[in-house]
C-alpha cells in the first residue's frame, strides 16, 4: 500500500516528474531525493541510533562529499585523489558495504578549488538505469547501473578560484546540468543515453561559480528552477528557454531552490533577506511573484532550506537555526543546533535532520518552537569530515563523510 500511495503521489503530480522519478519505493535517485525537496516518503526511517546502529562502513576509494544516491541493491558515489588530479565513479553494494565497481573517469591538472569544496563534491544522478556524474573540468559522464562506460563530455575549464558543487537532475531522457563557471556560464540538457547535447542555454547574469544544482518545481507546470549569484531562473525542461528571473538580495546563489507549498524558497548564501518565489511567471518577476521575504541575519547559509509540518527551518554554517511560517515567511523560532554545518537537511517521519560537519545529527519536530527530538553520534575518526547530505532508504539511513560510507539501522 505504501508503494501504491508513492505512485499516485508522483503520478498526479505531471509527467515531466513521472518521467524523472524512480518507480521502486525507497530509491533515492538524486540530489535532496525524488521530489529535489529533501524529503522522504517513507515512515520507518531511523530516528536514533549509535555505534551499535552501524550494519556496515566502508572506507571509500579516495576523498570526497557526494552525497549517497540510491537504485535497488545499489549506491552511486563519487571521488578525487591526489588533489583532484584522478576522478572517480563507483558503486557500493547496499547490502553488503561492498564495492561493486569503480571506474577513473578523468585525470589531469586540477582546476582550482575551495578548500571546503575539493573536486568530487556533485552528487550523481540516476534513473534506475542509467546514471550520470559531474566533475567541473573533470567532465559529465554516463554509465549503465552495471557500471558499463556509455559516454563523457567535456564541458569546459570551469575557471575560477572555487570549484563546482553542481548535481545533475534527470528530466525525461535528458539529464541537465548546471555549467557555471566565472568565463563562461549556461545550463544545458544532454541525452542520458548518448551525452550528446539537447539543448544548451547561456545564463545571461553575472556568475562567480556553479554551486547551486537545478530542481523541478511541483505542480501542473514543470519547471525547472536554479539559484544564482543573483537571483534565481526559470527553465523549460524541455527546451531550456528562460522563462522567469527573481533578483535576490546578497548573492552567492549556493543553496538549493526548495520547491513547496506552490512556491520555491530561497536562500542566497551571503547573508541576506530569505524569500519565496511563485513559478510560472514570465520575464522579470522580482515585484510580481515574489511572494513575501524577511530579513534573515544568521550569517552564511550553504545547507538548502527544508519545509516540513508548515515550517521552513534553516541552519546557517554557524548552527543557528530558525524556522519560519511556510506561508508569511515570519520567523517562529531561532535557536542554535550545535556545531557547523554543510549538509543540507532531510524530512523523514514528520521529522526534519541536519547532520554537522562532525557527524552529529539533530533531529527536530517541526513546529512553532524548537524542539529536539534526538541527538546521534557515528563511531566517526576526528579526521572526518561530514559535508554530504543523509540518505535515507527502506528503513535505512545513509551517511557519508569525506572518506567513509556508513550505513545505519535495522
Amino acid at each position: 500500500m505504501h508503494a501504491i500511495r508513492c505512485w499516485l503521489v508522483v503520478g498526479l503530480m505531471s509527467p515531466w516528474l513521472f518521467q524523472s522519478a524512480i518507480g521502486a519505493d525507497g530509491d533515492w535517485p538524486q540530489w535532496r531525493g525524488p521530489l529535489s525537496d529533501g524529503h522522504s516518503l517513507e515512515t520507518n526511517v531511523p530516528v536514533t541510533w549509535d555505534a551499535k546502529s552501524v550494519l556496515w562502513k566502508t572506507a571509500l576509494p579516495g576523498n570526497g562529499q557526494s552525497s549517497p544516491v540510491i537504485a535497488g541493491d545499489r549506491i552511486f558515489l563519487t571521488a578525487e585523489k591526489e588533489q583532484g588530479r584522478e576522478r572517480i565513479v563507483f558503486c557500493v553494494d547496499r547490502t553488503s558495504g561492498k564495492i561493486v565497481w569503480q571506474e577513473t573517469v578523468w585525470t589531469g591538472e586540477p582546476e582550482k578549488s575551495h578548500a571546503m569544496n575539493g573536486w568530487a563534491s556533485a552528487t550523481c544522478a540516476t534513473d534506475g538505469q542509467y546514471v550520470v556524474a559531474f566533475f567541473g573540468r573533470g567532465g559529465l559522464h554516463g554509465f549503465s547501473v552495471d557500471g558499463k562506460k556509455l559516454w563523457s563530455r567535456d564541458l569546459g575549464e570551469f575557471a575560477g578560484p572555487w570549484g563546482t558543487g553542481a548535481s545533475p537532475v534527470i528530466v525525461g531522457g535528458t539529464v541537465i546540468q548546471n555549467c557555471e563557471a566565472e568565463e563562461k556560464a549556461s545550463i544545458a540538457a544532454f541525452d542520458l543515453k548518448t551525452g550528446k547535447t539537447v539543448w544548451e542555454t547561456p545564463r545571461d547574469v553575472p556568475q562567480r561559480g556553479g554551486w547551486s544544482s537545478p530542481v523541478l518545481t511541483h505542480g501542473e507546470k514543470r519547471e525547472v528552477v536554479l539559484n544564482g549569484f543573483n537571483g534565481v531562473t526559470g527553465y523549460d525542461p524541455a527546451d531550456g528557454k528562460k522563462l522567469w528571473f527573481c533578483k535576490s538580495f546578497a548573492g552567492r546563489g549556493e543553496p538549493t531552490a526548495v520547491p513547496g507549498n506552490g512556491v520555491v524558497f530561497m536562500l542566497n548564501g551571503l547573508q541576506g533577506d530569505f524569500y519565496a518565489v511563485q513559478p510560472g511567471g514570465q520575464g522579470d518577476v522580482t515585484s510580481s511573484h515574489m511572494a513575501w521575504h524577511t530579513p534573515r541575519k544568521a550569517g552564511r547559509d550553504q545547507p538548502s532550506p527544508i519545509v516540513a509540518g508548515g515550517v521552513v527551518t534553516v541552519v546557517s554554517m554557524e548552527g543557528v537555526g530558525i524556522g519560519y511560517d511556510e506561508k508569511t515567511g515570519r520567523e517562529l523560532w531561532r535557536d542554535r543546533l550545535g556545531g557547523n554545518f554543510v549538509s543540507s537537511p532531510i524530512a523523514a517521519n514528520g521529522l526534519v535532520y541536519f547532520q554537522s560537519n562532525s557527524g552529529e545529527t539533530v533531529v527536530i519536530k517541526p513546529g512553532e518552537k524548537f524542539d529536539v527530538v534526538a541527538r546521534n553520534l557515528l563511531p566517526a575518526a576526528r579526521d572526518e569530515i561530514f559535508r554530504a547530505s543523509l540518505t535515507p532508504s527502506r528503513g535505512q539511513m545513509f551517511s557519508r563523510s569525506n572518506k567513509t560510507l556508513y550505513c545505519l539501522g535495522k
